[in-house]
């Protein structure tokens, strides 16, 4: 029995504070019989803003979907080159997400998302940016190719993602599974793809024969987390919320937790990549429940209420200590703080001390308000990078 045991060695290079909502990791990778090492962390993307869906063209060049000017174009970022940062699109009239390598092409593909809400595929040069739509009236969530004529993708169907075998060369598609998740991989030294079956409540990673078109199962999942990737032929690794596990498939052994990530930077681990080669590893972080609740109370100080509204999930629960519910949802933020924030010119929050445990953050603040000051207690609670709930103390 192979024993894996993890070392997480940060020594060489300090992780970069995340600014806002995901950001994107990246470290080498050493990967041998009995350990799995990550060393010299980067925060590659350090923007505020989304960035998520890394790829990597090749062992020393990564691209993922990242934000500017409120659209989401496809970057490409240059390992051995100092960091150096090319953008491929650039799109005004819509988005760009998931951008994988087409083979054998100096060409990427990337699902479009317009903003008239057409969703398509489409490839993009790579040193021009040219863009061309390659599959009509499919609506594709996310995909991984064969070859450079052949693709397996999910395909959104009412409340669900099916999975698809699409062939470019006569535009014909067949449905191989159902009810799948958007992890879609090589299952290396195969000919098979794995992907995420959700029809039982355990979501398991399957793999689909692309000879026979044959699928069966490999494992489950870890507590449903979808996001999962290969460390070899036998070796599956997944995000632990701030950890990431292991399982031994041929081994059937269950998922074993390898590495837990100290750093606050690092949050619900998902998006797992790794380099042909095995040497490097990224994955996307979520904002630090640290960093979005001082982003909602820089906005507040600052009175922009679409910066404070920004911090919050859109049915966000707001309580009045200790299960007195006030409120919910950005509208009711909105019509509680737009014109108090408008008529309240000395409108300023102190913090005077603040405690973070896992994604619950307790602020202690001086509230000063027309001329007169109050101290407060104010519990957040955040999910999936946005406050979810707030319980007020006076």
């Amino acid at each position: 029995m192979k024993k894996y045991v993890a070392f997480f060695w940060l020594t060489t290079t300090a992780l970069v504070y995340a600014q806002a909502d995901t950001e994107i990791y990246l470290f080498d990778l050493t990967n041998t019989t009995s350990s799995i090492t990550l060393t010299n962390p980067k925060n590659i993307s350090n923007n505020e803003g989304y960035d998520n869906q890394p790829s990597f063209i090749d062992d020393d060049t990564i691209i993922f979907s990242s934000t500017r000017d409120n659209q989401t174009d496809i970057l490409k970022f240059h390992i051995t080159q100092g960091g150096a940062k090319t953008w491929i699109t650039d799109t005004p009239t819509g988005s760009e997400y998931s951008p994988l390598k087409i083979p054998d092409k100096n060409e990427i593909a990337a699902i479009r998302l317009d903003l008239d809400g057409l969703q398509r595929l489409y490839r993009y040069d790579i040193s021009t940016g040219l863009a061309k739509e390659m599959i009509t009236d499919l609506k594709i969530g996310y995909h991984v190719w064969v070859n450079d004529q052949e693709l397996v993708c999910t395909v959104l169907k009412e409340n669900r993602m099916d999975l698809l075998l699409v062939d470019l060369k006569d535009a014909s598609f067949k449905t191989v599974a159902t009810d799948v998740g958007r992890s879609l991989h090589h299952i290396p030294g195969s000919d098979a793809i794995s992907y995420i079956n959700k029809t039982k409540d355990q979501w398991s990673i399957d793999s689909l024969n692309m000879t026979s078109l044959n699928t069966f199962k490999v494992a489950n999942t870890y507590n449903n987390n979808e996001d999962i990737c290969w460390l070899g032929p036998e070796i599956l690794i997944t995000g632990t919320g701030k950890g990431l596990a292991i399982q031994n498939v041929k081994e059937n052994n269950g998922w074993e937790q390898v590495i837990f990530f100290e750093q606050e930077e690092i949050h619900h681990i998902s998006r797992i990549a790794i380099n042909k080669s095995g040497t490097r590893l990224a994955f996307v972080s979520e904002v630090s429940p640290r960093t979005i609740v001082q982003q909602q109370l820089d906005a507040y100080n600052a009175r922009n209420i679409d910066g404070f509204l920004d911090a919050f999930s859109e049915n966000v629960e707001l309580y009045t200590y200790p299960e007195h519910l006030r409120g919910t949802g950005k509208g009711y933020l909105r019509k509680q703080y737009e014109s108090f924030f408008e008529t309240t010119p000395d409108l300023h929050c102190e913090l005077k001390n603040r405690i973070v445990e896992g994604n619950t953050v307790i602020d202690h603040e001086l509230v000063t308000a027309n001329g007169k000051s109050f101290t407060a207690v104010a519990i957040y609670e955040v999910e999936n990078g946005k406050i979810a709930k707030v319980t007020f103390i006076r």
